[in-house]
C-alpha cells in the first residue's frame, strides 16, 4: 500500500497532468481528483485518454475529505492555494503547491506582484521546489516529514525553472558580472496560460502567431531574481508560441571581468554541476536543447555557449506542464517522501 494522494484542481492542464503521472506512480495512490465544474464526471469521460486507466470520477473540493491523505497536490489559481493549505497542514497532510502562493520568500514582494498574503506563517516555512537548485530545502522538509510533521512545498514556476536551470551554474561559479543586467527571453506553449481560453490563447489567435507579453511586468520576474540572486538586474521577456507543450528560455549573461571560459569548459562546468541531477541533461558544445526532446516528460535539457561579445548564452528546454508544473510537483513529493526523485518520472519524449 502506497501513500494516499489527492489532486485539487484536477481538471485543468497541470491538474490532469498530475492525474496522469499519479495514476501510474508506483508509490503514490491517487484516491481523489477534485473539480467543482466537473464533479461527478468520470475522469475518463472528460479526458478519454484515461479510458481503461482509472475509474475515478471528479469530486468537489468542499465534499472531499483529505484528512486521511498523505499528500495533496494543489493545482489551483494563484491566491487560492494560500486559502486551502493551512487547513490541510493542520490536518497533518503534506501539501505540494503548483501555484505561486508559496514561492516568494518575502510577503511584501508577493503582495507587490499578486495580493496581500494571508498565510505568512506557512510562507516562512515552505520549501521551495526546484530540486536541482534548492535540494537542501527539500531535504530538510523530508527530514521534518519523516519525523511526523506535515510539510509544504511551493513548486517553482515554468519560466523560472527553465531560466534558472540554464543560468545557475554560470552564476554560482562566479563567471557572471555581478553588476550587469541579465537578459532572459523565453517562449512557452499555450497550455502554460491555463485551460480557459482568452483572446490571446484562443486557437484562431494563437495559431500561426508569436508574440511577447507581460514585457517588463511578468510575475515570474521576482521568482527568477530570488532563485538566481539577481534582484533588480533581470530583464525577462516571455513569449507565446503556437505549441501545446514546451518552453525554451535563452539567457544572456555578461561575463565577469577577467572570465574567459571556452564552450568546452562551460559544458564541463555544467555537467559537474548537474552530475547528481538525473532529470537534467547538458548538451555537447555546439548543440542546443529542443522542446520536442522533452515534451511529455519531467526532463530538462540545458545548452551553453560563449558569445564573442563577452557573453555566456545559456538555454534551457522543458515541458511547461512536466518539469514546469506537474512533473516537478511529483519530483518534489518523491524527495519529501524519501523516494528516488525519478520515481514515476522515467518517461522519455517521443523521438519524432
Amino acid at each position: 500500500m502506497g501513500y494516499r494522494a489527492g489532486v485539487v484542481g484536477a481538471a485543468g492542464f497541470a491538474g490532469i497532468e498530475l492525474v496522469r503521472l499519479l495514476s501510474r506512480h508506483p508509490e503514490f495512490d491517487l484516491a481523489a481528483a477534485t473539480s467543482d465544474a466537473l464533479a461527478g464526471t468520470p475522469i475518463a469521460k472528460a479526458y478519454p485518454a484515461f479510458t481503461g486507466v482509472t475509474d475515478l470520477a471528479f469530486s468537489t473540493h468542499e465534499d472531499t475529505d483529505f484528512s486521511a491523505f498523505d499528500v495533496v497536490f494543489l493545482a489551483v489559481p494563484h491566491k487560492a492555494a494560500m486559502g486551502m493549505a493551512p487547513d490541510l497542514i493542520a490536518a497533518g497532510v503534506t501539501v505540494v503547491d503548483l501555484s505561486a502562493d508559496f514561492r516568494l520568500k518575502d510577503p511584501a514582494i508577493y503582495e507587490k506582484w499578486y495580493a496581500p498574503h494571508t498565510a505568512t506563517d506557512l510562507l516562512a516555512q515552505a520549501a521551495f521546489g526546484l530540486p536541482e537548485l534548492t535540494g537542501d530545502e527539500l531535504a530538510a522538509a523530508a527530514e521534518r516529514r519523516a519525523a511526523g510533521e506535515a510539510v509544504l512545498v511551493g513548486c517553482a514556476g515554468c519560466y523560472p525553472t527553465a531560466t534558472s536551470l540554464a543560468a545557475a551554474p554560470a552564476i554560482r561559479a562566479g563567471l557572471v558580472d555581478a553588476a550587469a543586467p541579465v537578459v532572459a527571453d523565453a517562449v512557452s506553449g499555450v497550455t502554460g496560460a491555463g485551460k480557459k481560453a482568452t483572446e490571446r490563447t484562443h486557437y484562431c489567435f494563437a495559431n500561426e502567431n508569436l508574440e511577447a507579453y507581460g514585457v517588463g511586468t511578468h510575475r515570474h520576474t521576482p521568482e527568477i531574481e530570488q532563485i538566481l540572486g539577481l534582484e533588480g538586474r533581470l530583464v525577462f521577456t516571455p513569449h507565446l508560441a503556437p505549441l501545446n507543450r514546451g518552453l525554451l528560455s535563452t539567457v544572456t549573461l555578461p561575463l565577469a571581468p577577467g572570465a574567459a571560459p571556452t564552450a568546452e569548459e562551460l559544458v564541463e562546468l555544467y555537467r559537474d554541476f548537474y552530475a547528481a541531477s538525473p532529470l537534467v541533461s547538458v548538451m555537447d558544445a555546439g548543440v542546443q536543447p529542443r522542446t520536442a526532446s522533452v515534451a511529455g516528460t519531467c526532463r530538462a535539457q540545458v545548452g551553453v555557449a560563449v558569445h564573442p561579445a563577452g557573453m555566456i548564452v545559456a538555454t534551457g528546454a522543458i515541458d511547461n506542464l512536466g518539469k514546469g508544473a506537474a512533473g516537478q510537483g511529483v519530483q518534489c513529493a518523491n524527495i519529501v517522501f524519501g523516494l528516488p526523485e525519478t520515481c514515476g518520472l522515467e518517461e522519455i519524449a517521443n523521438p519524432v
